[in-house]
């Protein structure tokens, strides 16, 4: 079981919580000494080789044990813990990275930490269809074993997490904030459920807000518990390209979805697969990389539409297309296009684009 007799979890506590004691200098203090409580026993001389002057001093004070207090209250909370490098629950994979942090906040289901699992990250500004192929994805990868990982961010990683939720692998989310601090709030039902169902993890102490430089360093852990990373939507400058390189870097797998050449948000996917990202059409093709036995089927009814609807879905096509010329293509006039396209966006068929365009959903 992770720690949770109160003296060994405010030992650990109180080392993390002190300034200037980041996850280097503990691993350092860790290999040097065994424990936190031999380190919290340690002369200040000895602890002076591994650690600046002051950060000496205030371990060698035994840090500030009110510090610990909200935590230990949260940890005495059903479903919450705190697990440590020492404890067996800690995840095997991070272990095989140059930065695993030497403690993790976890509330929702433990075992779900080593089980195998897939990261799904993309643009928070996702299209309809990009949404839907991430869901769609998490959730046959999901019932074909894995456990979805994302970072809670809007667009791609909540439609990842819902897909995974709604499989026999469920989700877990790495935060860039404290567990006690939901970010973004529009996605506050979706911690809800990942608490109850999956499992919200955070390398951050409680109360820590959403600093704009915690993200891109918790992306390390959203690929290192991950057997492999699927891209699915990024522009050239999209924080996901990070977890990607981060991916590579760690020799998990990468994994792209192909867009529209005409698309912004397809173009990080192209240029991974360009960079040797393995290009995927279909959940199998994970399943069957990754070596993980079984395949899914992903049957799809879509809703009935009409000999008008039908016709101007197939001069629509899959790319995006401006309003006039799907009126040409169509040979109709822009009242009748326009109503036909408002129905077929209420049927979840088509998605409306910003500069007057529209595109189908598949």
């Amino acid at each position: 079981m992770p720690t949770t007799d109160p003296v060994e979890a405010g030992q650990w506590l109180r080392l993390a919580l002190i300034p200037g004691v980041g996850a280097v200098t503990l691993r350092s203090l860790l290999t040097e000494f065994g424990s936190p409580e031999a380190i919290l026993a340690a002369s200040q001389a000895s602890l002076r080789k591994l650690a600046p002057p002051e950060v000496a001093a205030a371990i060698a004070d035994g840090g500030n044990a009110e510090a610990t207090e909200p935590a230990l209250a949260w940890l005495e909370q059903p479903d919450n813990y705190i697990v440590t490098l020492a404890d067996a629950e800690y995840p095997q994979l991070l272990l095989q990275t140059v930065d695993p942090p030497p403690l993790l906040y976890v509330k929702g289901r433990l075992e779900l930490l080593n089980r195998p699992a897939l990261a799904i990250v993309g643009s928070r500004n996702s299209t309809a269809q990009g949404a839907e192929n991430a869901a769609e994805f998490a959730r046959a990868l999901s019932i074909g074993g894995l456990t979805i990982v994302s970072g809670l961010a809007l667009g791609i990683d909540a439609a990842a997490h819902r897909g995974g939720l709604a499989g026999a692998g469920s989700s877990v989310a790495f935060v860039g904030t404290g567990l006690d601090v939901v970010y973004p709030a529009r996605n506050k039902s979706l911690a809800h459920e990942l608490a109850a169902k999956g499992a919200l993890i955070s390398e951050y102490p409680l109360g820590t807000p959403p600093l704009a430089a915690n993200f891109p360093r918790r992306n390390r852990l959203i690929s290192g518990v991950s057997l492999g990373c699927l891209v699915v939507e990024a522009a050239l400058q999209s924080g996901s390209l990070i977890t990607a390189r981060l991916a590579n870097e760690q020799g998990r797998e990468v994994f792209a979805l192909p867009g529209s050449i005409h698309s912004p948000l397809a173009k990080g996917c192209h240029r991974l697969i360009k960079q040797g990202a393995k290009l995927v059409d279909d959940a199998n093709d994970i399943l069957d990389e990754l070596k993980l036995t079984g395949h899914v089927s992903n049957p799809r009814i879509p809703p009935a539409v009409d000999s008008e609807q039908a016709a101007l879905l197939e001069h629509l096509g899959y790319e995006p297309c401006e309003f006039d010329l799907l009126c040409t293509r169509a040979g109709i006039g822009a009242d009748t296009a326009a109503g036909l396209l408002l129905t077929l966006e209420l049927c979840g068929l088509v998605e409306s684009l910003p500069g007057g365009r529209y595109q189908r959903i598949r």
